[in-house]
């Protein structure tokens, strides 16, 4: 009689790890991040919550694991350089609203920025994974705008992408507008305005 192989510990583990994540997606879309707990993303996700504190010390990383592992890396995707780079700023800034505009991805952010505000060590690692990277790319694309003339020599690029990001992030988190297409489109007018170089 054959031998039976071993279960897969690794293939079990993982399984586990993808339904804890949906767990805690769905679930802090639904009741919010306050009533959000490690004993119901484990009920939801079918396993013990010794399981769950065996990975992560608390709700905010479970939920900070769960949304950073949803979301594209930008380091490897980069901006789009066309050669305009109004064009692909508006372009690139046009996804994000729609992706902002998400019911499914605003709740895990929101949580987040909401817990970060009071846990330092939470808002560093959520900077460090999510934030960084994705200034980096837009940093890169300004750095080569610069190389060609399209952006002044003088312009401290990274101060550069925090004028154009920061506006985007301050409308959605605080909720003062809408994010939409024009919004996007006059946003990179404005701060580009700014940027370029003076005859």
């Amino acid at each position: 009689m054959a031998n039976k192989a071993a279960p897969d510990s690794s293939r079990r583990s993982e399984r586990s790890r993808r339904a804890i994540f949906d767990a805690a997606l769905a679930l802090v879309g639904e009741t919010g991040y306050d009533r959000l707990t490690i004993e119901g993303i484990a009920s939801r996700a079918g396993v013990g919550k010794q399981t769950i504190y065996r990975w992560w010390p608390s709700k905010a990383a479970v939920l900070l694991d769960a949304f950073t592992a949803g979301v594209d890396d930008y380091s490897e995707l980069g901006l789009p350089d066309t050669g305009d780079l109004a064009a692909d700023l508006k372009t690139v800034l046009r996804a994000t609203a729609d992706e902002f505009n998400d019911p499914a991805f605003q709740a895990p952010y929101r949580a987040l920025a909401a817990a970060g505000a009071n846990d330092e060590e939470l808002s560093r690692t959520f900077v460090a994974r999510l934030l960084e990277p994705g200034t980096q790319v837009y940093i890169e694309r300004l750095r080569a705008a610069q190389e060609a003339g399209e952006v002044a020599a003088g312009v401290d690029v990274r101060i550069a992408v925090e004028m154009l990001l920061s506006p985007f992030s301050q409308r959605w988190l605080m909720r003062t507008g809408e994010l939409t297409y024009d919004y996007v489109d006059t946003l990179v007018e404005q701060v580009l305005c700014g940027l370029r170089p003076r005859d």
